[in-house]
């Protein structure tokens, strides 16, 4: 009896447990908010519940200019595919709570009604499947580990958008300061062509040194709405990254393109830090849900094994052979008082029946024989993609260091020999132009490789600051943990170029 007790509380428990249970995702927005701030060194602040406060967070962050570190911000806690990325979550928590619930008890009543009158035979059952009892657990890791992957995808997805934010500022940087440099360019130009009008006037120069002169501003010209329109371009770029719905060019961007340092990237320490990328996570937790659903898919060759109670009343029949108007007048003559007997005449036994059942599918034909072979097959096809990952980013690592090294060597290049060159060029030929000596074709020609080496120097600025997001984005780590001197390296980022170069790149667009 004590035995039965138990059982009956364990399975009033276990009934009621499964009928409270809740789905609640915020702890698992707070493990990938973790998950993208390791990746990323940003806090993850977005929750899709506080939509309010989001708003409000991002207008603090737009107000007086936005920096590069700001718009990984606001990308983060703004970014509409981010936010419903997040769902993802939430429907994968959804699904571990039900993987972890019981199947509903079944209750079958059946009423037979006899031809002659009487009572109604009844039959009834309460039937409840207990394979979920070794189902549920096998259920509940798939489920976990599929929650798992989620997360960590949702995470990776973030930590790119947030590495695609700060390569948008950059670019849109990139894109305003050659709109700079164009509009620079117009005013090289006419410099040139009041040259030209000048020793025209002094009776020492030609009308066509003068048309080439203006055709050249008017290239500049032309060059600088090209420009314009790129610059334009990129900031739309960046603020459909944020997803801001205002103007691109009320975007008011405070960050200089970064002069940054240079580092020796070892390759090697970079592949360790790449080897915990969040893809790489994901991969292989879709690889434990994949194994955990190979037992699942063999626990099912007994899918339905229902136990429960059985009850059963037969019918009762109008008894028969009975006259109570007989009974009365028979009673009469034997001058005694008339008797009826309601009760029946033969006493009936017991016509109830209770008693437990069993049921359970044979697995004689379907032995769940195809669904297991299924899952063995994605379970070899998760892990093959397990290694497609690694070795992608591997090479991914390998690619983005070589990038970062060459856009520093190009940047040195640019810096140290080209700049000077052809801003010395220009300034002798210049010279030698109002002396007489050269032709302004001269003049033109080095003025044109003066501009084309300054716009090389801003495109090789850009280059170095996207590679070192790209950087970020192959390892899956911030950069503060990549790279050597983290915290001169966090410093310089949001510094201007260096005086000196920035005095040269100033220096450049002077005429004498």
């Amino acid at each position: 009896m004590k035995h039965r007790l138990i059982r009956a509380s364990l399975i009033t428990l276990a009934a009621t447990a499964s009928g409270c249970a809740t789905v609640n995702p915020r702890p698992d927005y707070d493990r990938a908010a973790e998950k993208v701030e390791a990746a990323t060194g940003y806090c993850f602040e977005y929750r899709p519940e506080n939509d309010a406060c989001t708003q409000q967070r991002v207008c603090e962050l737009l107000e007086g200019g936005l920096t590069a570190d700001e718009a990984v911000q606001v990308c983060l806690l703004n970014n509409r595919k981010i936010q419903a990325a997040l769902y993802e979550i939430g429907a994968a928590r959804a699904d571990l709570v039900q993987a972890g619930l019981l199947s509903n008890p079944s209750l079958a009543i059946a009423g037979k009604f006899p031809d002659s009158g009487g009572l109604t035979k009844i039959e009834a059952a309460v039937v409840q499947n207990i394979a979920d009892l070794w189902q549920i657990p096998t259920r509940k890791r798939v489920a976990c580990s599929a929650l798992e992957r989620v997360i960590l995808q949702v995470a990776r997805e973030a930590s790119i958008a947030a590495c695609d934010a700060k390569a948008a500022y950059y670019q849109a940087k990139q894109a305003d300061r050659k709109c700079e440099l164009a509009a620079e360019s117009i005013q090289v130009a006419r410099h040139v062509l009041d040259l030209a009008l000048t020793r025209q006037e002094a009776g020492a120069g030609s009308e066509i040194d003068v048309n080439l002169a203006r055709a050249e501003v008017h290239n500049a010209e032309l060059a600088f709405a090209d420009a314009k329109l790129a610059a334009l371009a990129a900031r739309s770029a960046l603020a459909r990254q944020l997803s801001l719905p205002s103007a691109p060019e009320e975007l008011e961007l405070t960050d200089p393109l970064p002069e940054l340092p240079h580092w020796c990237l070892d390759e090697e320490a970079l592949l360790l830090l790449a080897a915990d990328r969040l893809d790489i996570q994901a991969a292989a937790s879709a690889v434990k849900a994949a194994v955990a659903r190979i037992k699942e898919e063999k626990l099912k060759l007994f899918p339905n094994v229902e136990i429960g109670l059985a009850f059963e009343r037969d019918e009762r029949r109008a008894p028969e052979g009975r006259n109570i108007l007989a009974d009365s007048v028979l009673a009469s003559i034997a001058e005694r008082a008339p008797t009826v007997e309601i009760a029946p005449i033969e006493r009936l036994s017991s016509d109830t029946l209770i008693g437990p059942s069993i049921g359970l599918e044979l697995p004689i034909f379907n032995q769940n024989q195809g669904n297991i072979a299924r899952a063995e097959y994605a379970c070899q096809q998760n892990l093959k993609l397990l290694d497609d990952v690694v070795l992608a980013a591997t090479q991914d690592v390998r690619l983005a260091a070589a990038q970062a090294r060459a856009a520093w060597k190009v940047l040195d290049f640019y810096r140290d020999d080209v700049l000077p060159l052809r801003q010395t060029s220009l300034e002798l030929a210049r010279t030698a132009y109002q002396a007489g000596r050269t032709p302004l074709l001269n003049v033109l020609e080095t003025e044109r490789a003066l501009l084309t080496a300054r716009a090389g120097y801003v495109d090789s600025l850009g280059d170095c600051a996207a590679a070192l997001v790209e950087l970020e984005k192959a390892v899956g780590q911030p950069l503060q943990r990549i790279l050597p001197a983290a915290g001169r390296a966090a410093n310089e980022l949001d510094m201007d170029a260096s005086p000196g170069t920035e005095a040269a790149t100033q220096n450049s667009g002077e005429m004498p």
